[in-house]
């Protein structure tokens, strides 16, 4: 897997480089400019956008074309950590081993940088240059997934909850919105930049639940034992806002089973598919157990 994943992190990297230039000098728009590629190619695990690269060559399409997509989601999910980060939301000053994006450029940029980033992402989703139809679905299925029935929801859930009992199907209905939705529309701009129709994508849907499920678990197992060195990010902070999680309310152990079950449901669902899932199960398991 380990190969593959490189190969399509190149790409990956390439193309969101070219997506988000350097301002011109002496552009007034310059700092809002610069605070976008600052979160944008800061790093990280770029799961997302290899999601969509690893469905799209699952289905028989070219993943190289799919980059448009790619870069899209990834967009999307970098400006949900912009203002993930803000006082007003968690308050957090530690993503992917550097200041947060309002620690550099201060509030209001950043309130800016995610904006311009959510926008640009659809700007780039419709610049795929595939069929106009598939472009156009691509582009809808990210802003579902990303809006008030999916992610937005999940955080609206997830801020409202703050001090709160919370029990199980809530924790449900706030993961699937805020981390199952985002890596639902990788799955499935990944199957629509190879063509496919709505059957394979339900298909790619189930995948999705089951590693985004596994992977908020996983990520609420990390805040209680990981460190903040290895993750990138603070540590404890669930505890410090008082919020309910699938620790608090199973323990650890019980919550290591949850994971080991969703991955399951992951590898299942690839089942139905007809190319070569080796990746996509490969990167299933290696999520679940997954220390950063």
């Amino acid at each position: 897997m380990t190969e593959m994943f490189e190969q399509y992190l190149v790409q990956i990297e390439e193309s969101l480089e070219k997506s988000c230039p350097r301002p011109n000098s002496g552009s007034l728009t310059t700092p809002v400019e610069e605070s976008m590629r600052y979160s944008l190619l800061l790093g990280g695990k770029r799961i997302r956008p290899v999601m969509v690269l690893a469905f799209c060559q699952l289905c028989g399409g070219d993943p190289q074309r799919a980059l448009p997509f790619a870069c899209a989601v990834e967009m999307v999910h970098t400006y949900s950590l912009i203002h993930d980060d803000l006082p007003c939301m968690d308050d957090d000053d530690l993503r992917r081993g550097k200041p947060t994006n309002h620690k550099v450029y201060g509030e209001a940029m950043a309130l800016l940088a995610g904006d311009g980033l959510l926008t640009k992402a659809f700007e780039t989703a419709l610049a795929f240059e595939g069929p106009s139809a598939d472009s156009v679905r691509g582009a809808k299925v990210l802003a579902q997934c990303a809006g008030a029935s999916g992610m937005v929801g999940g955080q609206c859930i997830d801020l409202d909850s703050e001090g709160k009992e919370v029990d199980l199907p809530l924790l449900r209905e706030m993961d699937e919105g805020k981390t199952v939705a985002l890596i639902s529309a990788a799955c499935q701009m990944g199957c629509i930049a190879a063509g496919a129709g709505e059957e394979v994508l339900e298909k790619a849907r189930h995948y999705a639940e089951g590693v985004g499920m596994a992977f908020q678990i996983r990520d609420d197992i990390l805040d209680v034992l990981g460190d903040a060195q290895t993750l990138g990010k603070n540590v404890g902070m669930d505890s410090v806002r008082d919020k309910r999680n699938y620790v608090s309310l199973l323990g650890v152990e019980e919550s290591q089973k949850l994971v080991d079950d969703f991955t399951a449901q992951a590898e299942n669902a690839l089942n139905d598919f007809s190319g070569d899932t080796s990746f996509l199960r490969d990167l299933a398991r290696s999520l679940a157990t997954r220390e950063k």
